[in-house]
């Protein structure tokens, strides 16, 4: 377990106060200390996966199957809901438009761009976060402040192992799952809705024009950063559950912590991706 630091409270109303001038620095280097301590606990995560792989794996195993059904299997009906409505509301009129304005030839373009490398993998991070990562925050923090982890060491239990590996690899596959299902549904219900209206190209010749812009490394890098996504999303809600003390009356802050980092960071790694992207 990281240990925690504890950082002074600075209250950014006292102005002229010392503290009060402080504040920025205090901030800055208050987030410092807990990128520290979020990359040593994914360090030590890393190190425990490796170090226990194939151990109690009875145990471990049925425990990401089912966090895979949690964070995946029982969002399909809300996922595939945005996916149609993001398919109408962006797919099929963006193609309707093309077409009307003769730039037809650029939807595919647009479509890999925009949609697919961009809006799909945030999306289905986002609704992860939402529906899951929030509920997750708060029975990892509940368990920390009620002494339950304690127990699990006590008993010989790794809460590393039994908590939060688990929760990091069935958080990653199910975003990146959740992104592939999403983006099928959205260009299935996106091309329905523009061929109503009036789109000439087929669905053969629309997918035809996706499938021609796409670069040979989209779909493992999309891959890729939707897992990263899902992952990061894993190791923050199980730090700020897990990685300090906590009372029950700070779990909720511990859960707008978490939600606010892990937008931040996704926010982050599309960028790294998008360095990436401009490069191909």
């Amino acid at each position: 377990m990281a240990a925690d630091v504890p950082t002074p409270d600075i209250d950014p109303g006292d102005a002229g106060h010392p503290a009060s001038d402080a504040a920025p620095t205090g901030g800055l280097v208050g987030g410092g200390r807990s990128l520290t301590r979020l990359g040593a606990f994914t360090l030590i995560t890393l190190a425990t996966a490796r170090r226990r792989l194939g151990e109690n794996s009875r145990v471990v195993r049925p425990r990401i199957l089912g966090e895979i059904h949690r964070c995946g299997v029982r969002l399909l009906p809300l996922v595939g809901f945005l996916g149609v409505v993001l398919g109408v509301v962006f797919v099929g009129q963006t193609a309707s438009l093309m077409e009307q304005i003769g730039a037809g030839n650029f939807t595919g373009t647009l479509m890999v761009a925009v949609f697919l490398r961009e809006m799909v993998p945030m999306t289905a991070a986002l609704v992860v976060l939402a529906r899951v990562g929030t509920a997750a925050v708060i029975d990892l923090g509940t368990a920390r402040a009620l002494g339950e982890v304690e127990a699990l060491e006590a008993l010989g239990i790794d809460p590393i192992h039994y908590l939060v590996v688990p929760r990091v690899v069935g958080f990653a596959v199910s975003v990146a799952s959740l992104g592939l299902y999403l983006l099928v549904v959205a260009l299935g219900s996106g091309h329905a809705f523009a061929y109503a209206r009036g789109l000439r190209a087929s669905p053969i010749e629309f997918l035809t024009q996706v499938a021609g812009a796409l670069h040979p490394l989209d779909f493992p890098l999309i891959a890729l950063k939707t897992g990263i996504f899902g992952a990061f999303l894993g190791l923050v809600i199980c730090y700020e559950g897990l990685a300090r003390p906590l009372t029950l009356a700070e779990v909720g802050a511990a859960t707008t912590r978490s939600v606010a980092t892990c937008a931040v960071g996704c926010l982050l790694v599309d960028a790294a991706f998008l360095a990436v992207y401009l490069l191909l």
